[in-house]
């Protein structure tokens, strides 16, 4: 009998039970369900980023509705939500992170600074937000509301 990945070269075993299809050079889908709705702390790029290639291409630019997420797939839409002052921002997911220091500090999602001024966190730098996935990368959208499923350790 043959194994899946024989019969599709674009499938690739990353761990039991999980499957990667590679639909495009730079679209990673995971069999796996991702959580469409997350809690944790959102931090914002430096100003350095700016107009530099991200991991999906795209050209980084600090006045757009931009944000790094380290397991949705690119072109998804999330809903950011400052749980402090209710403010919310719809953001595209263009991008990797975050990673070091903000990532062990709790940080889920890496804003724009235009996003991050929406969100009134500016002056702190990072704020606890939840994020609601509404359409995800592959244009499917989310039709029911999310459950909280995963929550980032304060």
């Amino acid at each position: 009998m043959q194994s899946l990945v024989d019969i599709c070269p674009r499938i690739a075993v990353i761990s039991a039970g999980a499957f990667l299809a590679l639909t495009s050079p730079s679209t990673i889908y995971a069999e796996k369900a991702l959580p469409q709705t997350q809690i944790g702390d959102a931090t914002y790029y430096a100003s350095h980023f700016q107009g530099r290639k991200t991991a999906s291409g795209r050209i980084f630019d600090k006045n757009k509705a931009m944000a790094a997420h380290r397991t949705y797939p690119f072109g998804t839409v999330v809903r950011v939500t400052n749980l402090r002052n209710k403010r919310s921002v719809n953001v595209v997911i263009v991008d990797r992170g975050p990673y070091g220091k903000n990532r062990r500090e709790g940080a889920i999602i890496d804003v724009s600074p235009a996003v991050a001024a929406r969100l009134g966190m500016l002056r702190t730098g990072q704020t606890r937000v939840k994020l609601e996935v509404l359409v995800w990368g592959n244009g499917e959208r989310v039709t029911e509301r999310p459950k909280i499923v995963a929550s980032a350790r304060r």
